[in-house]
């Protein structure tokens, strides 16, 4: 039963995991864990119990009354006198027409198909934020192990400040420039951290773990625009909108069904006196729709233009998904390109020139000043690299579980 599962889903969810998560492992966590998931399913079971009673009668109605008590006359309060004075216990049923419970049922099942695309949507999004918080936190990682590295590459020059300004081939304004330069290696770490610490809260919020840790390699950066452009009626949007609109259709039904007659029937006991006799009664109600043209009609008319505007929405819609879709497949394509274009030239030109500065400054030819700026810029090339690689990475993990994946 659904809301047995819910139930287990929300107390496995405090409870942090014990081991790293790989990729794969954070979304099916998340999937499995997230509150606002486990309400949407909440949501899709109470629309199809909902569904049950859509089309069933209303509950027939007891009747109990006295009819006929005299009141005047020479039978004035003396009902066992008269033979019309009876106590009668009756049932009455409404029955509304055929055409009214089969819209009732139609809506009942639009209902449950866009409770189904909600939840849809939402496992989408839970997913989805899990994947880039990972991805994310992935990156970070990397940027501050690169970081360190420059850094401890920098040591051994700084070093040699105290022996050069002995030698007289420092001055001794050139002292102040490693100091400088560590102060600027370590605000860049310090935006870093934040940057993990921030990825890491995400992670938390998806996966409920209080303190997510990653393993494994990230996704790849492939993706495959055939395939995604196949299957664009197939997503959660597109769902919630074909949903909307059969809701707004059956709406429709519902207002052209107002036209036809509903009945309803009784059936009464009717007890006397003795020397009357008791008497059994039947009769059957049929309401006259004679006044559709200012009662019915107008909300037809109202009804029939609200599920042409959901049709045309769900055009719209289907219409926004597909430019969405080349457009975020031009941005993946240009970010592929500054990172080919980051690893095959920038990052090894900057550690070209790292090196070329490196051997001048040991040759006496350059400055402690020019060799930590070459440095640096091998650092903020290998972070921009990684910078890059995460957008890549970033696009298309959106890009394929936005467009791509099947909700699960």
């Amino acid at each position: 039963m659904h809301i047995r599962i819910v139930v287990a889903t929300l107390a496995w969810s405090s409870a942090a995991t014990a081991a790293p998560l790989t990729f794969d492992q954070a979304l099916d966590w998340a999937r499995d864990t997230a509150p606002s998931l486990a309400g949407k399913t909440l949501g899709t079971d109470a629309a199809r119990s909902a569904a049950r009673s859509a089309g069933a009668l209303s509950d027939p109605k007891l009747e109990f009354g006295f009819i006929g008590f005299p009141v005047s006359g020479p039978n004035a309060g003396h009902p066992e006198r008269d033979d019309f004075s009876t106590v009668r216990v009756g049932i009455e049923q409404d029955v509304p027409n055929r055409a009214k419970r089969t819209a009732r049922t139609g809506r009942a099942e639009a209902d449950i198909a866009a409770s189904e695309a909600a939840r849809l949507g939402e496992a989408r999004t839970v997913r989805l934020g899990a994947a880039l918080a990972w991805v994310d936190l992935y990156f970070a990682a990397r940027k501050l192990t690169a970081i360190d590295a420059v850094r401890a590459s920098v040591a051994p020059l700084i070093r040699t400040t105290p022996a050069r300004l002995a030698s007289g081939s420092a001055r001794p304004a050139q002292t102040t420039e490693p100091a400088q330069i560590l102060a600027a290696f370590d605000d860049r770490r310090a935006e870093l951290v934040a940057d993990a610490a921030k990825a890491r809260a995400g992670l938390t919020r998806w996966t409920g773990d209080t303190a997510p840790d990653i393993a494994g390699p990230p996704p790849t950066a492939g993706i495959d625009a055939l395939a995604l452009r196949a299957r664009l009626d197939r997503l959660p949007e597109v769902r919630i909108a074909d949903a909307a609109a059969g809701q707004a259709d059956a709406d429709a039904r519902l207002a052209r069904a107002e036209k036809r007659p509903d009945w309803s029937w009784q059936v009464g006991y009717d007890r006397r006196n003795p020397r009357f006799g008791d008497m059994l009664g039947a009769s059957v109600k049929v309401s006259l729709p004679l006044f559709a043209k200012n009662r019915q009609d107008p909300l037809i008319l109202a009804r029939e233009l609200d599920a042409q505007r959901a049709r045309l929405d769900a055009q719209a819609t289907a219409r926004e998904l597909a430019a969405a879709l080349d457009g975020d497949l031009a941005d993946h394509a240009m970010h592929h390109e500054r990172l080919e274009r980051a690893r095959t030239i920038l990052l090894p030109l900057a550690e070209r020139r790292a090196a070329l500065e490196t051997a001048s400054y040991s040759a006496g030819n350059a400055s402690l000043a020019d060799a930590l700026l070459a440095k640096i810029a091998v650092a903020e090339a290998r972070l921009g690299l990684l910078t890059r690689e995460a957008d890549a990475v970033r696009d298309a993990v959106r890009i394929n579980l936005t467009y791509g994946s099947d909700a699960r």
